[in-house]
């Protein structure tokens, strides 16, 4: 099937196509438009004559666009999961899930948005030469918003970026993963059945070679909403300039272990948190430090837990399904490798049908070892044995990413003073690390960031104050 792009209330093709396959078994699943520069060229100008028409809509008004998305999208749940698992490899029950999850989001964004207002300062509050003014603190959107998703969540993610700025006033350029194009199309299509106006939303698609840079760098945006890697997210903040930005990118989430912790919860907090979507996620907890007096009782109460993970495919609802593709499984492999030259012991099987691999859980992981530090967006996981919990905040701080980090202890003081003391967005104490809920505040610091998520925060971020001063 051939899949086309949204713009200006049009359904467009372009004359070349990008062919997509499921990870799962490589059958062809459609195409997408590949775009050039001048199709981007009309999508931003378009967009940019809709911001007017759009902006000047009270916000009820744009609310009701999005209840009905959102209605469409429930409508079409199953369809649309369908689509999604075949495509990125995620289990069925996960990805319908993810599709309601998304409409919750946007119902919730607009109705965020209704109560997001204004203010009325008195100049009089600082001093009393200033009494007689009076600011009015409006807030105006930023304008075009490009928003950029990843394959992980090519529904939630994408509908994070485009339900808040579409409540903001702004008007949304979207370019959906490659991987994950027809799952984020599906999403853009529900706005467009609900009657959104013409090129409030219109979608990009193409290579990244072509025309990334080119979104990024183009001069009608007037935002820029990134989830992905660090280093492409350091790149979009050397082209994007002056321009504002909020960047989810990636992390190395770690879960600190006390001797005093409720070890078979935490083991099963842990595997959880490491391995959901075969641990594909930002958040997913890829290291753990635990108290050496302890780390054989977790480690062997870890293993039980991994052993009962169901590995295969995504309709069949496995744990653990096949990687996005045979890069991300070749990667791991050299996680794999380096650490077992090492000397780190691996407590289950080490095994790969194409880009399919059983979960590893290594003990006795070391500093040295690039698994200690890196990455692998897979389902690996390394234990770290450690003298001291001031130990364990130490190498967590020591990591290039500040997203989120677990801690697992039964002493409440005690996990609030290791919070304070981890530099990350968000500490979860006697949990794993996650991204949910949707209204909760969502950030990473260092590499793994900037600015904040969550559906509040996100509409703040994609919008911009104006002060009115008047002397009364």
């Amino acid at each position: 099937m051939k899949y086309r792009n949204l713009i200006n209330g049009e359904w467009k093709e372009s004359d070349k196509e990008i062919k997509i396959y499921s990870p799962i078994n490589d059958e062809e699943l459609g195409s997408i438009p590949s775009m050039t520069q001048q199709e981007v060229d009309y999508a931003m100008e378009t967009a940019k004559i809709a911001l007017s028409g759009w902006r000047n809509l009270a916000v009820v008004e744009r609310a009701k666009y999005l209840y009905k998305a959102a209605e469409i999208l429930e409508r079409d749940k199953e369809i649309i999961g369908t689509v999604l698992a075949k495509e990125v490899s995620k289990g069925i029950k996960a990805a319908i899930s993810e599709v309601v999850r998304t409409a919750d989001l946007i119902r919730y964004s607009a109705e965020e948005g209704l109560r997001s207002v204004g203010e009325i300062v008195e100049g009089g509050s600082f001093e009393a030469a200033s009494k007689r003014k009076v600011a009015m603190v409006r807030k105006e959107p930023m304008g075009l918003v490009l928003a950029i998703a990843p394959f992980n969540y090519p529904v939630n993610l994408s509908a994070s970026k485009i339900a808040p700025a579409l409540i903001g006033g702004n008007v949304v350029l979207f370019k959906p993963p490659t991987q994950g194009a027809i799952s984020g199309l599906l999403l853009v299509k529900a706005f467009h059945e609900a009657g959104i106006p013409a090129g409030v939303i219109n979608t990009v698609t193409g290579k990244g070679s072509e025309i990334g840079d080119y979104l990024i760098a183009h001069p009608l945006v007037d935002f820029i909403n990134f989830t992905g890697s660090t280093p492409v997210g350091k790149k979009i903040g050397e082209l994007a300039g002056m321009r504002p930005i909020l960047l989810e990118l990636g992390g190395k989430d770690g879960a600190i272990v006390s001797d005093d912790a409720d070890l078979e919860k935490a083991a099963k907090d842990i595997v959880s948190g490491a391995f959901s979507y075969s641990g594909q996620r930002c958040t997913a907890i890829k290291r753990v430090l635990v108290m050496e007096n302890v780390a054989d009782r977790l480690a062997e109460l870890i293993k039980s837990e991994v052993e009962k993970l169901t590995i295969g495919n995504p309709f069949d609802n496995a744990d653990i399904t096949p990687l996005i593709d045979n890069r991300a499984a070749d990667f791991i492999e050299g996680l794999i490798e380096d650490a077992q030259e090492k000397g780190a012991k691996a407590l289950t099987q080490i095994k790969r049908e194409k880009n399919l691999l059983w979960p590893v859980l290594f003990d006795h992981v070391t500093l040295d070892m690039r698994i200690a530090w890196e990455e692998p967006f897979g389902p690996i996981l390394p234990l770290i044995r450690i003298k001291s919990l001031d130990e364990a905040i130490e190498i967590c701080n020591g990591s290039e990413y500040g997203l989120q980090t677990s801690v697992f202890t039964k002493n409440i003081v005690q996990a609030f003073d290791i919070a304070g003391k981890l530099e990350v967005g968000t500490v979860q104490i006697n949990n794993k690390t996650q991204r949910g809920p949707d209204n909760f505040p969502f950030l990473g610091i260092k590499g793994s960031g900037v600015g904040v998520q969550g559906i509040k925060y996100s509409i703040e971020s994609m919008t911009k104050i104006k002060s009115i001063v008047i002397d009364l």
